[in-house]
């Protein structure tokens, strides 16, 4: 077991394990409502985590099947090589064989997520990446991938590992003939890049049905905009408002 004396994420004004363990506990139901709201929900699709701040092979994850909008921090299960170690609920089989590959390749992050989105589903069935064709969409320049397969739903780990290879070290990634993942430092994070990139998809697919976009074609002016607004402090920046709100509407979230 790997544990810290020090919460990870520099932002976060925890200075014990399980302080950092409920905060972690909070933001994730909190993001599980954030979802929801944006309608990025879809039945029993999806899945959110983070990782235990005093275990890092472990990590918190959503039951099954709780919707997005009814998650609390006491609904959370933590789940190591597919076993649920607290909570009374099942885990999700696809949730296990997706998040459990990624946490175990990329130990630089703390959070997945995860969904069946709208946009980021038809977005997927094109199996492209997105273009650079806007301000928003140079958060993605050079930093999200493509996974170029389908084998029906993800129960398999082994191609959970496969998802993290395509990841590399970059934070989203289009599954083709799926929907997006995102990854992130926290949960805020991770949760602001699937907001953004489920945009992005959606305006990149209004553009090419009015027409053809026009390319941002100055690399270096693309990636001056990641590097501004597409690093892991200016994603978890911009999620706090997202993260205040729901917190203050859906106090029953905590409970």
């Amino acid at each position: 077991m790997t544990t810290t004396t020090a919460p990870p994420f520099p932002w976060s004004t925890c200075t014990t394990v399980a302080e950092e363990r409920r905060h972690r506990q909070e933001r994730l139901a909190a993001a599980f409502r954030i979802m929801a709201r944006h309608g990025l929900d879809e039945g029993l699709a999806g899945h959110l985590t983070v990782r235990d701040s005093g275990d890092a092979t472990r990590f918190w994850v959503n039951p099954f099947p709780v919707p997005f909008a009814r998650i609390r921090v006491s609904d959370l299960l933590v789940d190591e090589r597919g076993a649920v170690v607290e909570g009374e609920r099942d885990v999700n089989r696809s949730a296990f064989a997706i998040h459990a590959s990624i946490h175990a390749a990329r130990p630089d992050i703390d959070a997945a997520v995860h969904s069946h989105s709208r946009y980021g589903k038809a977005w997927s069935a094109l199996g492209r990446l997105l273009d650079p064709i806007t301000q928003d969409h140079c958060d993605f320049h050079g930093d999200h991938a493509l996974y170029d397969d389908y084998r029906g739903r993800v129960l398999d780990p082994s191609e959970g590992g496969d998802i993290a290879a395509a990841l590399g070290t970059t934070k989203a990634v289009i599954l083709r003939n799926h929907g997006l993942l995102t990854l992130g430092h926290s949960i805020e994070e991770a949760v602001w890049w699937f907001l953004r990139l489920e945009r992005c998809c959606e305006v990149q697919l209004l553009a090419e049905a009015a027409g053809a976009p026009v390319l941002i074609d100055d690399a270096a002016a693309a990636r001056q905009a990641h590097a501004e607004q597409g690093s892991p402090v200016a994603g978890w920046f911009t999620a706090q408002p997202l993260f205040d709100a729901v917190l203050a509407d859906e106090p029953d979230l905590l409970a």
